[in-house]
C-alpha cells in the first residue's frame, strides 16, 4: 500500500486541518469533537443544516459546508459513522435560533448514531434520510443506501434554508427531493482502507462491479468488464425503469467519480448517459460532473438523476460558497 500518510490514526485530523487551512474563509475546525463549520453562520432564525458519515467520501460532507449548503459536518473516522456527541456540539456551535434538520445517508451507524443525537438535542430538530441508491431493492432489509444524491439534497435544500424557510418547509422539501432522485455505480477496482492495507474486494482485470456501494461493497452482482457505451446503458436503464421521465421532464443529471476516474473518462459517461436520456425526450436541464461522493481511490463512477421542477431549479441554481461547489456567490 503507498499512500501519503505519516500514521493511520492521525490521518483523519492532519487532513482536517489542512482543509480548515485551505479553506479558511470558508470553514472552522472544531477540534473536539471533530466537526467543521461555517466560518460565517447565516442570519438569526435561518434553519442550519447538518450532515456527516465517515471520511474518505470527500469532498462530501466537509467540502459542502458554507453558504447555501451545510451549517456543519461531522466527520467519522474512514467509513466509520461519526458519534452523537460530534452532532450534539455542532448542533449547539452553529443553531441559530430556527431548528436543526440532519441529513442522513441511509447506513445503519449513521442512522443510530443521528437519531441519538436528535433524541438529546434540545433545539427542535428533523431528519431527511437520504436513500437514493437503486442497485438495491426497495424490500432490502436495511433500506436503499444514500450515495451521490445527498449532494442534490444538500445543495438545494441548503438554498431553502438560506433563503429563510421553516424547518417544516426544508424537511418536506428534502424528502421530496430524495424521493424524485435516483443513482447507481459502477466499480472498475476496489478502493483501498489504510487500516486494512489491501484492497476491500478483489475484480479481475476483465471483471467489473455492478451496483457497488461507497464503503468499498460489492456490489449486486460482478459482471464481464464492458465499453463505456454498454455501462452507461445498464446505470442508465436501472434509473430509467425507477424514476421513468417523461418525454419533456427536465433533470439534473450527475456523474459522479469515485475518486480514482479522471475527468476525460468522467465526460465521457455523461455524454453517453445525457444521449440516453435525450433520445427518449428528456430534457437535461442542469448537470454536474466531477469526483463529489468518492470512495477514497475507487476507480468507477455513478450516475445519479434528479425529476426537477421550477423551484428546484431555481433552489439548485441559487447561490453557493463552499469548498467544492461556487457559483452566483
Amino acid at each position: 500500500m503507498k499512500k501519503f500518510i505519516n500514521t493511520i490514526d492521525s490521518l483523519l485530523e492532519d487532513s482536517l486541518k489542512g482543509f480548515a487551512k485551505a479553506h479558511a474563509d470558508i470553514v472552522e475546525l472544531n477540534q473536539e469533537p471533530h466537526f467543521i463549520k461555517r466560518a460565517k453562520l447565516g442570519s438569526p432564525g435561518k434553519v442550519v443544516l447538518i450532515s456527516g458519515g465517515g471520511s474518505g467520501h470527500e469532498p462530501l460532507h466537509s467540502g459542502f459546508v458554507g453558504l447555501g449548503m451545510l451549517d456543519a459536518a461531522c466527520p467519522g473516522q474512514i467509513f466509520t459513522s461519526p458519534t452523537p456527541d460530534q452532532m450534539l456540539a455542532a448542533a449547539e456551535a452553529v443553531d441559530q435560533g430556527g431548528g436543526v434538520l440532519f441529513i442522513v445517508k441511509n447506513y445503519a451507524g449513521d442512522v443510530m448514531n443521528f437519531e441519538i443525537a436528535a433524541e438529546m438535542l434540545e433545539i427542535p430538530n428533523a431528519t431527511v434520510l437520504v436513500n437514493d441508491d437503486v442497485s438495491l431493492p426497495k424490500t432490502h432489509s436495511i433500506g436503499r443506501r444514500g450515495v451521490a444524491g445527498t449532494l442534490i439534497v444538500e445543495k438545494m435544500v441548503g438554498a431553502a434554508a438560506e433563503a429563510g424557510a421553516d424547518l417544516a418547509a426544508c424537511k418536506a422539501l428534502g424528502d421530496r427531493i430524495n424521493q424524485s432522485t435516483a443513482s447507481i455505480g459502477v466499480a472498475l477496482t476496489s478502493c483501498t482502507v489504510p487500516a486494512l492495507g489491501k484492497p476491500t474486494f478483489d475484480l479481475g482485470d476483465q471483471e467489473m462491479e455492478m451496483g457497488v456501494g461507497i464503503h468499498g461493497e460489492h456490489g449486486r452482482e460482478t459482471l464481464p468488464l464492458a465499453n463505456a457505451s454498454e455501462i452507461v446503458e445498464h446505470l442508465a436503464r436501472a434509473i430509467d425503469e425507477e424514476l421513468k421521465p417523461q418525454p419533456g421532464q427536465s433533470v439534473l443529471l450527475h456523474v459522479n467519480g469515485f475518486g480514482a476516474t479522471p475527468l476525460i473518462e468522467l465526460h465521457l459517461i455523461y455524454h453517453l448517459a445525457a444521449q440516453y436520456w435525450e433520445q427518449r425526450g428528456v430534457v437535461i436541464a442542469r448537470s454536474l460532473v466531477g469526483n463529489f461522493t468518492t470512495s477514497l481511490d475507487m476507480a468507477g463512477a455513478s450516475l445519479t438523476l434528479t425529476l426537477l421542477d421550477e423551484e428546484m431549479i431555481r433552489l439548485w441554481d441559487a447561490p453557493v460558497n463552499t469548498a467544492a461547489l461556487r457559483w452566483g456567490a
